[in-house]
């Protein structure tokens, strides 16, 4: 212990008025490092909520608004809660984070008490007991408790709308889910943000608890999948954590371009899968881009990404938001008490303004349905309007240079990278040239800042782009119809709208 850890011990041990006062002054350094280690924006969403509750038995006792917070304060503030602590005080060698709604009180003896009445005495604390002082929450009934991350009970098959867009999709994992069989392995879902893979990732879990409850499913983020690697790194435990993730019979990873760039990761992750498949294991991977396009992914994993079934998620017609919208609409009404009425007028022209994703339709439902029922107002067009004003703005300029890229090469089934690489075959430069003259169309970006988009090129490259496709539109239909189905596609979702 160093002098000044020593002092203030020493304080503390003095008077319980003392020590109250010094261990909120620890409590208040503590943040006071964070601040200035993590920002402001990354402080204020993650660690004033953090309410300091006392100590006992050589562990620090803090409070956390709900069991999502404090997982994720555990997978990644805790270690360095810990060390901060242990840097004011050594005798604090724990973190134990407790949701504000469970916490006793009076909390200082009962964290005290719970402390003393253990018979055996516990094991000298370490970086692992450290790290593992709050274990994350697993519905009952799911393996490797304290591994996969918690399942959404809203997130069933009976609650997924299903339209031209999520068919393929939504048929695959309705496959996977019912039978025992290994089909599709593995089955790739992808899609952009908010468009429902997650939710069919949630609902292949629930689907198969209930039917062979006997099977071990394991689902969780890549983002967690990287942190239990990196932790069994650090404690020397990679053998726990490959018998961890190669016994399971269904491993579910979502967001898999999460681990672009981390090379280590990516070995494990490779390893992981090649041992499943070998042994007919099912492997259901999520992503917001098809296998091919996953930049920063090491092409021996995107080669086995591919290998089974890659189902893509499009973005939402027209049809499929006003369904979404209308099954919604009862849940939203069920939960806000007093029947409220939604003309289908209202419904409709949400379906049509709000394209973006499936989240924001339903945040816009939810939005109009509360202030009705706060201020007493019926719903009507020009409530929905006045209430949503900055939303519907935000969706009006919602066309981004990187969503022309994507769809422009979707539709042309060639590479974003090939999009932005140097390649001069017209295969490749006749689709690039398309993607400019949308992006020219479509955005308020200067042509420099065009260029720049599309690998770095001169914005003399985007004139000549633009001239040229409006030349080739008057001339040859077909393509002058490939560019104008595009752009209905950008601006209406698909052009159902």
């Amino acid at each position: 212990m160093n002098a000044t850890a020593a002092a203030r011990a020493h304080d503390a041990d003095a008077s319980p008025v003392n020590a109250t006062a010094d261990l909120e002054a620890q409590w208040r350094r503590v943040r006071a490092r964070l601040l200035a280690e993590l920002g402001e924006a990354t402080f204020s969403s993650w660690v004033k909520p953090i309410d300091f509750i006392g100590v006992g038995d050589g562990g620090v006792l803090l409070a956390v608004p709900t069991k999502f917070f404090r997982d994720y304060i555990q997978s990644h503030f805790a270690e360095r809660l810990a060390t901060l602590w242990r840097d004011e005080d050594a005798a604090c060698q724990r973190i134990e984070l407790m949701v504000s709604a469970d916490v006793p009180r009076p909390v200082e003896r009962v964290y005290e008490a719970k402390q003393a009445a253990t018979q055996v005495a516990p094991e000298p604390a370490t970086e692992r007991t450290v790290a593992m002082a709050a274990p994350a929450t697993v519905p009952a009934g799911f393996e490797d408790a304290g591994v996969g991350a918690p399942l959404d009970p809203r997130f069933t098959f009976d609650a997924f709308v299903v339209g031209k867009s999520n068919e393929l999709a939504h048929a695959a994992a309705r496959r996977v889910a019912e039978t025992t069989d290994v089909t599709f392995n593995p089955l790739f879902l992808y899609g952009g943000v908010g468009l429902g893979k997650t939710h069919l990732m949630h609902a292949i879990a629930w689907e198969i608890r209930t039917r062979h409850p006997e099977r071990k499913v394991l689902y969780l983020s890549a983002e967690k999948f990287m942190y239990q690697f990196v932790r069994a790194l650090r404690f020397k435990d990679t053998m726990a954590f490959k018998q961890q993730f190669r016994s399971v019979d269904v491993l579910m990873i979502d967001d898999v371009q999460f681990i672009s760039g981390k090379d280590s990761t990516q070995e494990e992750f490779f390893h992981t899968f090649n041992a499943l498949i070998d042994h007919n294991r099912q492997v259901i991977i999520s992503a917001d881009r098809s296998p091919s396009d996953l930049e920063g992914i090491e092409e021996r994993i995107r080669s086995r990404l591919g290998w089974g079934l890659a189902a893509d998620i499009h973005p939402t017609d027209y049809e499929l938001r006003l369904g979404i919208l209308q099954a919604k609409a009862e849940e939203v009404i069920a939960r806000n008490g007093p029947p409220i009425d939604i003309p289908p007028l209202v419904l409709e022209f949400l379906a049509r303004r709000i394209v973006s994703n499936v989240r924001e339709l339903e945040g816009a439902l939810k939005r109009v349905c509360a202030y009705a029922s706060l201020v007493g107002r019926p719903v009507t067009l020009d409530m929905a309007q006045e209430v949503l004003r900055d939303l519907l703005r935000c969706n009006d300029r919602k066309i981004t240079i990187e969503e022309i890229q994507r769809r422009v090469a979707e539709y042309f089934n060639v590479r974003m990278a090939d999009m932005l690489s140097a390649r001069r075959a017209r295969a490749v430069a006749r689709p690039r040239q398309i993607a400019m003259y949308l992006s020219k169309q479509l955005t308020t970006r200067s042509l420099p800042e065009i260029g720049r988009k599309f690998g770095g090129r001169d914005h003399t490259t985007v004139i000549h782009a633009v001239r040229k496709i409006d030349e080739l539109r008057q001339s040859d239909s077909g393509l002058g119809e490939d560019v104008d189905l595009l752009r209905r596609m950008l601006e209406g979702g698909q052009g159902s709208s």
